[in-house]
This record gives structure tokens, C-alpha cells and sequence, in this order.
């Protein structure tokens, strides 16, 4: 049996595709040591100078982990992903030839066929093998984007938006669902643009999941604003369970000066947008990502945004302070800022909405919630981390629940006892 080491590092797109392949690849044993293994396979990101880096690192420490191993049981080494998507495979195999092959982001269809080939394995039906646990699971319906922000590197690194094939995903997500996962989460660089490229749109794909026996919740991130049309919201709001309310929406900015240099392609008004999910879903959680720093950026844009996060109450915000990245035409813009403004900026924006959470999440103090149980806690035995639907896995707090029926991928009835500023306190 292959045993393999794996990392996935960035997005959850990523980590899809690490299970994918991982699923491709017959019988296997994973392991949670390099050198206990006959592959070792790292998917990288490369969206950022910071996320370019960890790759780089992490090849690095791997390369050190297994370098002292006799040649006869050193594992090969692969590396996939958006780092050489981004820089190419010819300069990155010069650079650091202990790399025994590297797969690019072009050729994801056939990454399971040449590890096959280069392993002299059996070839085995495509697959998926989860790393989240029993109660949820990503599934990236697409690949690419259709946008092209100044700022942004990925359509250079995962080239234009392609929805993947409806029925191979019904077929997925089916089997996920039978597996016992509670949870589907939908994920691409922008989902609304599902089925744009063959005369389609999201509800195409949306109605074959909300038919699906046995799912509890379906969540979809990344939304883009001009995407969330009427139409797609009224068809969302009929829908009903499992349906999540909860829309992941990265605005990015508040000014419309700031949006058109960043060339998002909803750069008018961004309050209309939130205004539009607010009609249709009152009750609504709503999450963004803003950016301060933008080349250009004045006080004047900075007060614009801090005023536009105080109006709206976000349930959940992230922020980035900007960097310029090679290759993108905001790195060529005059009017950078330097680095301390930007963080400053950043730091002003986080507290900001650190006292909106804090506000938001004790108002579900004496409430009682559906909890999604992940997994357990490391702080003592019987407390596990959960979820209310309004948390999404790894990107927004978490709800620490205990109880007598409370297991990794059951849902469970609990009382909100107690809240802190990102985090729910509860009992089952």
C-alpha cells in the first residue's frame, strides 16, 4: 500500500484538489511523517509575496527532512500547485532540482496520471479523500476567474474562469452526502459565475444540491456583489433549507475612486449590494474582506471605509493590508503607501469590528442553536468545536460545545451560554 505525506497549503480550493488526487491514487496509507513515507506531495499557494514564501519554506524543510534517507527510501518528492502555476516548472527544476516532479496548475486533470506513471502504480478511479473530518466538506464547482483586479495574480496563475462538469459534481457531492458530511460548501474564486461560460448560472447547479437526501446545511463562499442579483436571491430565499443564509461577499473597499483603480467588477456603490442580500435575507450574516493601503488611498477614501464597516455590521470581516504583487498593474500604480499606513490602517479596521462581533455574538447569549459538531477540543475532554450556521470552518470563530450526545459530525440542540468576541460558549 502507497503510504503518503501530504500538505495543502492556502485556500480550500487547494485543499479539493489534494483530496481529489489523493482519491485517485488506489489503496493508500497516509502518514504524518516525510520520511515514513514512499510520496511526498505538497500543494502550494502563490497567491501573495507571503503565501509565495511559505511554499518556498516548506519545500525547503521538506527537502531537509528527507535529504539524510538513503537513496533507496527516500520517498519522491512532488510539488504541485500555484507556485509553479505561477512561476513555471522549467526555472523552479533548476532552482531546486531534490523536486522530483512538479505539476502544474494547467495540467490538474491528468496530476493523478503522471504520479501513476512516475510511480509505476496501478492506475485507480477518480475519488475524493477527506482531510475535514466527518461534518463538512469543501467542493470547488470551478477553476480560474473571470475578473481582472489590478491587484489580484490569480488569473495569471489559474487562467479564466471554467465550471467544472454538473453531473460529475452531483456525483461528488452525492457521495460525500452518503459518506455522512452534513455540510457542503461551495468554492471557487467567484461563485456566482458558475455556468456563465456554457449559457448557464448558478441555479443550474444549485437546484441538483438542494435536492440532496440527508444534506443539512449548503453553504456557498465567495460571492462576488454583481453576482448576487435579484433573481439569484429570490431563487435562494424559496429554496429554503439547506440553504445557508450566511453570504461570503468580498467587497474589497467602500470608495468608488479606490474600487475603479482596483478594476472589482461591482466598483459603483457596494451598499447596494449589501442592501440587495438585506431584502431578500433580514436575517442574513454577511462576511467580507476589505483592503487598506490600495495605492491611492487617502484619508479621506480610509474614513469612507471605517464609516461603511460601523453602518453595515458585518457578522464577519477580514482585512488585508495591500502588498504589491509582481506582475499585477497595481504594483505599477503610483501613490504606494508605505507599509506602516497600510497595517495601521489594517489594525484601525480590525478593532472596528472586533466591538461589531463581540456585539453581534452576545446577542445569542439564552439562545438555543443547531451546533454542526467538527471535532474535538484539545483544552479538555468532552469539549468539542463546533458551529451555528452563521460560522463558516476556519475562516470565522467557532462555538465550543459540550454535552452528552455532542460527537465529531452529529448536530446537536445547545444552549448559548456564554460569548466572547468571535467565539459562542454552549451546552447541549
Amino acid at each position: 500500500m502507497l503510504r503518503i505525506y501530504s500538505q495543502s497549503l492556502g485556500c480550500p480550493k487547494t485543499r479539493v484538489d489534494t483530496e481529489r488526487l489523493l482519491g485517485s491514487l488506489g489503496p493508500i496509507l497516509t502518514v504524518d511523517d516525510p520520511l515514513e513515507a514512499d510520496l511526498v506531495f505538497l500543494n502550494t499557494c502563490a497567491f501573495i509575496a507571503p503565501a509565495v514564501q511559505e511554499s518556498v519554506q516548506t519545500i525547503l524543510e521538506l527537502i531537509g527532512d528527507i535529504a539524510d534517507l538513503p537513496k533507496g527510501r527516500r520517498p519522491f518528492f512532488a510539488v504541485a500547485g500555484c507556485l509553479p502555476g505561477r512561476y513555471g516548472i522549467g526555472d523552479l527544476r533548476s532552482e531546486l532540482p531534490e523536486v522530483d516532479l512538479w505539476l502544474h496548475t494547467d495540467d490538474i486533470d491528468t496530476w493523478a496520471e503522471q504520479l501513476v506513471e512516475a510511480l509505476k502504480i496501478e492506475d485507480a478511479a477518480p475519488g475524493r479523500l477527506l482531510s475535514t473530518g466527518p461534518s463538512y466538506a469543501w467542493l470547488k464547482i470551478g477553476e480560474g476567474c473571470r475578473h481582472n483586479c489590478s491587484f489580484c495574480a490569480i488569473p495569471s496563475i489559474r487562467g479564466k474562469y471554467t465550471s467544472d462538469d454538473p453531473d460529475k459534481l452531483v456525483t461528488e457531492a452525492s457521495a460525500l452526502v452518503a459518506d455522512g458530511v452534513k455540510e457542503l460548501i461551495l468554492v471557487a474564486q467567484d461563485v456566482t459565475a458558475y455556468g456563465t461560460d456554457f449559457g448557464k448560472d448558478p441555479r443550474f447547479l444549485l437546484e441538483k444540491f438542494l435536492q440532496l437526501d440527508s444534506l443539512e446545511r449548503l453553504r456557498l463562499l465567495y460571492l462576488y456583489p454583481g453576482g448576487l442579483t435579484n433573481d439569484l436571491l429570490q431563487f435562494l430565499k424559496e429554496a429554503g433549507k439547506p440553504f445557508v443564509p450566511y453570504f461570503d461577499m468580498p467587497l474589497q473597499h467602500a470608495h468608488p475612486d479606490i474600487l475603479r483603480k482596483m478594476g472589482r467588477p461591482f466598483s459603483g456603490n457596494p451598499q447596494e449590494a449589501v442592501d440587495r442580500i438585506r431584502k431578500w435575507f433580514p436575517e442574513a450574516a454577511i462576511r467580507t474582506t476589505m483592503m487598506t493601503g490600495f495605492p491611492g488611498e487617502t484619508e479621506e477614501h480610509f474614513r469612507t471605509l471605517m464609516d461603511f464597516v460601523e453602518r453595515n455590521r458585518f457578522h464577519h470581516m477580514g482585512v488585508f493590508a495591500y502588498q504589491p504583487e509582481e506582475g499585477t498593474a497595481a504594483a505599477e500604480m503610483d501613490g504606494q503607501l508605505d507599509d506602516d499606513i497600510k497595517e495601521w490602517r489594517k489594525d484601525t479596521l480590525m478593532e472596528i469590528q472586533s466591538g461589531i462581533s463581540e456585539d453581534i455574538l452576545s446577542q445569542y447569549e439564552g439562545q438555543r442553536l443547531e451546533i454542526l459538531v467538527d471535532t474535538p477540543s484539545d483544552e479538555w475532554p468532552g469539549l468539542y468545536l463546533g458551529r451555528a450556521w452563521f460560522q463558516a470552518p476556519e475562516v470565522d470563530g467557532v462555538t465550543y460545545v459540550s454535552g452528552p450526545d455532542v460527537e465529531a459530525g452529529a448536530i446537536v440542540e445547545a444552549d448559548i451560554t456564554d460569548t466572547r468576541e468571535y467565539d459562542l460558549i454552549a451546552l447541549a
